[in-house]
């Protein structure tokens, strides 16, 4: 499905270079960002307290929310657990309090906002499983890096598996350079879009990377950066398309699909965006720096017919 077919080919590789170099620098802010202030990771990593309280009447979220934002709580998780009278509070270390002292200051301060507040139960998760996520997460991420460069080596040929795991990287490391530079909350479901990107990115690697291909097959007249200008040019109206179907649903969830859903949300939109930019100028990029030529792919018949502009067909 197309909406446009554009006839002439964009010389995406003639901006090669400088949009590389700007890519690097993002690249080497993001790693010092990372390095310098670090993630500011939720409960689920560092340990804390985790509240159930209950309400007569539908829960405020928002109020609950500002009376926590009182007591030097930024970014706390409040959501509905169960039903809408019911919220689920988690609430990161302070030192000098413990887990009891910290849910009574917290139990106070709400009953003073509303008389209604009922305390279900506390609970305390202690760092130890924090940091038990921390590596589950570092390995699932692991696994994921090599998974793809495996897929990529065995469908097309090591030099794409190299550059589609490198924009790959480019783009995990800027999404967590984000949220280390705007010490936003990094949650398991930050983590688990971040492993959505990873996937949703090397596809439209595959994509751009299996039309190059054809086009070594077809075009035996065409050097290697003509190819890839004809492969991504190819390819415009379908990432259009699906991009543009994806980010309304991501922006939807971002604008309305409230705090819960909120750096979710965020984060996929970054790697999207990030993510369509990387296959073009950086996994495309690294592919025609490598060297890939039409030997890479497939053995190409001598009985061609050399003054044939499609000639060269792979067998």
């Amino acid at each position: 499905m197309e909406f446009f077919k554009i006839r002439r080919d964009i010389p995406f590789m003639h901006y090669a270079l400088p949009l590389n170099i700007i890519s690097f620098v993002t690249f080497a802010l993001a790693a010092f960002f990372l390095i310098t202030r670090g993630l500011h990771l939720s409960v689920e990593f560092t340990g804390g307290t985790v509240m159930e309280v209950a309400y007569t009447q539908t829960a405020d979220l928002g109020q609950v929310r500002g009376t926590l934002e009182k007591l030097g709580y930024a970014d706390v998780q409040v959501q509905n657990f169960g039903s809408s009278r019911d919220v689920l509070i988690r609430l990161p270390l302070q030192k000098g309090q413990t887990s009891a002292q910290q849910s009574d200051q917290v139990l106070s301060a709400l009953k003073a906002a509303n008389a209604d507040t009922q305390l279900r139960r506390t609970e305390f998760v202690g760092p130890q499983v924090g940091q038990e996520l921390v590596w589950n997460g570092l390995k699932a991420l692991a696994c994921v890096v090599a998974g793809i460069m495996i897929y990529l080596a065995v469908r097309f040929e090591w030099k794409f598996a190299l550059a589609g795991i490198i924009a790959n990287l480019h783009d995990v490391v800027i999404i967590l350079g984000f949220f280390a530079f705007f010490q936003w909350e990094f949650s398991l479901a930050v983590l688990a879009a971040v492993l959505a990107v990873l996937g949703y990115s090397v596809n439209e690697s595959v994509i751009i990377f299996d039309r190059v291909r054809e086009a070594f097959r077809r075009y035996r007249k065409m050097n290697t950066p003509e190819i890839i200008n004809h492969a991504i040019t190819a390819t415009i109206s379908r990432t259009i398309i699906t991009h543009a179907c994806t980010l309304a649903m991501v922006l939807s969830m971002l604008l309305f699909g409230g705090q819960t859903l909120h750096y979710f949300a965020l984060a996929l939109t970054i790697g999207i965006c990030f993510g369509i930019y990387s296959s073009v100028f950086v996994a495309a990029a690294i592919v025609m720096w490598l060297g890939v030529k039409r030997e890479d792919l497939a053995k190409i018949s001598h009985k061609a017919n050399p003054d044939d502009p499609n000639a060269g067909a792979v067998v």
